[in-house]
């Protein structure tokens, strides 16, 4: 299944993308050494992270790049284990960990994959992790492996981490094959009000409506701070 290019996706949309990102990083560069400052007081060590994400598809094949975050985890938490796979999780995850898990501030550092390294977008599919082969085959056949993943999106706004994978993959499908601008202000705008209520947010990322197949996926992760893929 196809997308459609228009001049919206190919000139208007990556254009706001830099311009919105850079100005971003330029106005939430207080808010960045106040996050940083805070994890580092509270467990010192490195505060960014970083995470091999499943990319847009270029020629028929998948790409991959890294994708940044604040860190929310103890350095000292076991490696290579999901949050939700922990026993007694709660004792790894940083003490202003799950503030910024809950309001999405752990997300911030992406601004740079998308006014820098333009990996992202600013609404799309949030980026598959690099094994979650599952998750990319079901969007394979909406088409929304072709557009650029996004900080938010269609699936973001109607379930985030509630959401089953073929759920999801259909939501971002959707989103695949109707990108507009309209739709972009209306997911940018319901991200606020949804962030800001804790929509769908589930920590560890496994939801009431997570098949059982899924928290078998997440079993083989190999990374330390799965949590909303």
């Amino acid at each position: 299944m196809g997308v459609k290019k228009t001049f919206y996706t190919e000139g208007i949309k990556p254009f706001l993308d830099r311009f919105l990102g850079i100005l971003g990083l330029i106005c939430l560069s207080w808010l960045f050494a106040l996050v940083a400052l805070a994890i580092y007081i509270d467990d010192p060590g490195p505060v960014i992270f970083k995470q091999r994400r499943v990319g847009r598809k270029k020629n028929g094949k998948l790409t991959y790049f890294n994708i940044y975050k604040f860190r929310t985890m103890k350095c000292s938490a076991p490696r290579d284990v999901p949050t939700h796979l922990l026993e007694n999780p709660d004792q790894w995850v940083a003490r202003i960990g799950k503030f910024l898990r809950r309001s999405s501030l752990d997300e911030l550092p992406q601004i740079w994959n998308i006014a820098i390294t333009h990996d992202i977008s600013i609404v799309g599919p949030r980026p598959a992790l690099w094994n979650q082969d599952d998750l990319v085959a079901e969007r394979e056949k909406y088409g929304a492996n072709d557009v650029l993943p996004g900080l938010t999106g269609w699936a973001q706004i109607n379930g985030r981490d509630e959401l089953a994978i073929p759920e999801k993959a259909k939501l971002d499908g959707y989103y695949a094959q109707h990108i507009s601008f309209g739709l972009d202000v209306k997911c940018f705008v319901r991200t606020f009000v949804s962030v800001a209520k804790a929509d769908g947010y589930v920590e560890g990322g496994v939801g009431s409506a997570a098949s059982d197949d899924y928290i078998e996926y997440e079993k083989k992760q190999d990374l330390t701070e799965v949590r909303r893929p």
